[in-house]
C-alpha cells in the first residue's frame, strides 16, 4: 500500500469532514490508483475540480498516484500558486444553461424568472439527468454529490445552501450569472420563451378586472401561458435586484 498525501483548496472543503478541511492529510492507496477516483473516493466530485497539481506540476484526471505524491485540488477562481496551469473545467455554455435534479423546484422556477434556460424533472432518475446533462451540454445543478461523480458528467455543482434564495446566489456566484440577468423572458410553468402577445388575442382568457386595467401581455411560445404586470411581477423585480445588490458585495474565503 502507497501513500499521498492531499489537500483540498477553498470550496472543495466543503466536502470534506471537518478534520480533513484546510489542512494535508495522508492517503493510502492502491498503486494502480487513478487522481479522479482518489478525489471522489475522498468525497470530492469532478466537476467542481478545475486544478489538480501533484508536487507543483498541473495535471489532468488520468495521472496515476505514486507513492509520496503531494497533492493539491484546487476549484474554478481559487488562486494557485504555479504557472502553466491545465484547467479541467471544460468551457460553460454560453448562454448559460441548466438542468436541475427533484430537489431543487423552488431554485429552477428563480432561474426562469431571471431569463435562464432552465430544464427540470421532479421524476427523471439519476441516469436520465446525467445522459440529459451530457447530450444537451447543460450545467447540471444537484444536491446529490454522487450523481455529480457519473463519468458522463462533464459540468456541473453540488448545491450547498437549502434556502432557495441562498441557492440562487450561491450559484450566481458560481457562474458569474451577474452580466446575464433577463427577467420575465422564460415561462416558470415550461421553460419556454416569453414574447409580446396583442390583448386582443388573450382576451377571452382575461378576469373582468385585469381586462379591464391591464394592456400588456407577454405569452410563452411553447405551452400558451399568460403574463401581465401586476403584484407578482413587483415581487419578482424586487428579487431580481436583491440578487443584483447581493452579487455586487464580494465573499471571501479564510485562506485554505
Amino acid at each position: 500500500m502507497a501513500i499521498a498525501r492531499f489537500r483540498f483548496h477553498d470550496e472543495l472543503n466543503d466536502f470534506l469532514p471537518p478534520q480533513r478541511r484546510a489542512r494535508g492529510f495522508a492517503y493510502p492507496f492502491d498503486r494502480q490508483a487513478a487522481i479522479k477516483d482518489a478525489i471522489e473516493a475522498l468525497g470530492v466530485p469532478h466537476p467542481e475540480v478545475d486544478i489538480i497539481l501533484v508536487d507543483g506540476a498541473s495535471l489532468g484526471f488520468d495521472y496515476r498516484l505514486r507513492d509520496g505524491d503531494r497533492v493539491d485540488v484546487y476549484p474554478a477562481g481559487a488562486a494557485v500558486p504555479a504557472d502553466a496551469l491545465r484547467h479541467l473545467m471544460p468551457p460553460l455554455p454560453h448562454p448559460p444553461r441548466f438542468l436541475l435534479d427533484v430537489h431543487l423546484g423552488r431554485l429552477a422556477r428563480y432561474l426562469r424568472l431571471l431569463g435562464f434556460d432552465c430544464r427540470y424533472h421532479h421524476r427523471a432518475d439519476d441516469a436520465a439527468l446525467a445522459a440529459r446533462a451530457e447530450r444537451e451540454g447543460r450545467i447540471l445543478l444537484t444536491r446529490d454529490r454522487n450523481l455529480l461523480k457519473r463519468k458522463c458528467v462533464d459540468l456541473g455543482r453540488c448545491v450547498r445552501a437549502d434556502d432557495p434564495f441562498t441557492q440562487l446566489e450561491e450559484v450566481a456566484r458560481a457562474f458569474s450569472l451577474l452580466g446575464e440577468l433577463a427577467p420575465f423572458t422564460r415561462c416558470t410553468r415550461c421553460n419556454g420563451r416569453l414574447v409580446t402577445v396583442d390583448k386582443a388575442a388573450v382576451d377571452h382568457r382575461l378576469e373582468p378586472l385585469t381586462r379591464r386595467y391591464v394592456d400588456d401581455f407577454l405569452q410563452c411560445e411553447a405551452c400558451g401561458q399568460v403574463y401581465w404586470h401586476g403584484s407578482h411581477v413587483a415581487h419578482m423585480q424586487a428579487l431580481a435586484e436583491r440578487l443584483r445588490r447581493r452579487l455586487e458585495i464580494p465573499v471571501s474565503r479564510p485562506p485554505q
